[in-house]
C-alpha cells in the first residue's frame, strides 16, 4: 500500500497530507464511499456537522476493522452552533454521531464575522483539547484578520486553517499569514469542483506526465505544501485521486500552475458568509 506522507502540527500531532472528504456525499453513500477509500490506502476522514453525514462516517470506520490509531478523523462545528455553551453541546452530538470518544481534529467551520462568536467558540475548543476530546484544534476558512484575532485574544495558535484553495485560488497571503504562525494549510474544493480540468495548461502538463488533469492538480496541491482532502462517491475517481506518488511536477510545470491564480472562488466569501 502506498505510504501517504505526513504533515507534524504545530502542537506535535501528525496528519496524512492527503484525506479523504465527504462533502455532499448522502449519508446513506457514505459508508460506501470511505470504505472504498479506506480499502484504497486513505486513513484520513474529513467530515462536518452539516454535512449531515457524520453518522455514515462512523458506520464505515466501525466496518472497517481499522485500529483507532490508524486513523485520522476530522469534523466541524457549523455556524449555528457557534459560541462556548453551545459549541461543547454541538460536539457531544457530532462525537456521539460519529460513535467515537475523541476526534482527532475539530474545526471551526466559518468565522462568521457577523455573528462575532468565534472568539468565544475557539475557547471551548480550547477546553476540549485540554480534556483530550480532541488531539488537534484549527478553523476553516478564516481570513488572516480573524487569525490574527485569536492569536490575540486567546491562548492557543490554531493547528490547521482549512481553506477553499486551488490553481484558480492560490490563496498567497493567507498561506503566507500560516507560514509564519506554524498553521497548516489545508485545502477545500482542491479541484475547484472540477472547473479547472478543461485547462489547457493542465491538461498538456497531464499529457506530458500520463496522468489526469485531477492527478495534476492534486499534486500540485501537495508539491506546495498543502494537505489536500478530494471529495468523490466514485470508487474509480476515489482511487485515482489516491495514484499520486508516482510522478512529480518539475519546477516548470509549477511554474506554469502558478499563473492560473485568477481569485476564483467556488464557495462563499469568508467576510461576509453568515
Amino acid at each position: 500500500m502506498t505510504s501517504v506522507p505526513h504533515a507534524v502540527l504545530n502542537n506535535g500531532v501528525t496528519i496524512p497530507r492527503l484525506g479523504f472528504g465527504v462533502f455532499q456525499i448522502d449519508d446513506a453513500e457514505t459508508a460506501d464511499a470511505v470504505l472504498t477509500a479506506l480499502e484504497t490506502g486513505y486513513r484520513s476522514i474529513d467530515t462536518a456537522a452539516v454535512y449531515g453525514n457524520e453518522a455514515g462516517v462512523g458506520r464505515a470506520l466501525a466496518d472497517s476493522g481499522i485500529p483507532r490509531d490508524e486513523l485520522f478523523v476530522t469534523t466541524k462545528l457549523w455556524n449555528d452552533d457557534q459560541g462556548y455553551d453551545a459549541a461543547l453541546t454541538a460536539f457531544d452530538a457530532s462525537l456521539d454521531r460519529l460513535g467515537l470518544d475523541q476526534v482527532d481534529l475539530y474545526l471551526i467551520h466559518w468565522p462568521t464575522p457577523g455573528r462575532d462568536r468565534y472568539v468565544d467558540t475557539w475557547r471551548a475548543l480550547e477546553k476540549l483539547l485540554a480534556d483530550g476530546r480532541t488531539r488537534a484544534i484549527g478553523v476553516s476558512n478564516f481570513q488572516p484578520a480573524h487569525l490574527q484575532r485569536l492569536l490575540d485574544e486567546t491562548g492557543i495558535v490554531p493547528a490547521v486553517n482549512q481553506i477553499e484553495l486551488h490553481p484558480g485560488l492560490q490563496q498567497a497571503g493567507p498561506r503566507d499569514f500560516h507560514a509564519q504562525h506554524d498553521i497548516a494549510t489545508e485545502a477545500w474544493s482542491p479541484l475547484a469542483q472540477g472547473a479547472l480540468l478543461q485547462e489547457e495548461t493542465i491538461r498538456e502538463i497531464a499529457g506530458r506526465h500520463g496522468r489526469t488533469p485531477a492527478q495534476v492538480v492534486l499534486r500540485w496541491h501537495l508539491q506546495i505544501g498543502n494537505i489536500v482532502i478530494p471529495k468523490s462517491a466514485t470508487p474509480a475517481r476515489i482511487r485515482e485521486n489516491f495514484d499520486l506518488f508516482g510522478f512529480e511536477l518539475s519546477a516548470d510545470d509549477l511554474h506554469a500552475m502558478s499563473a492560473l491564480d485568477r481569485g476564483m472562488r467556488t464557495g462563499p466569501d469568508p467576510d461576509t458568509f453568515d
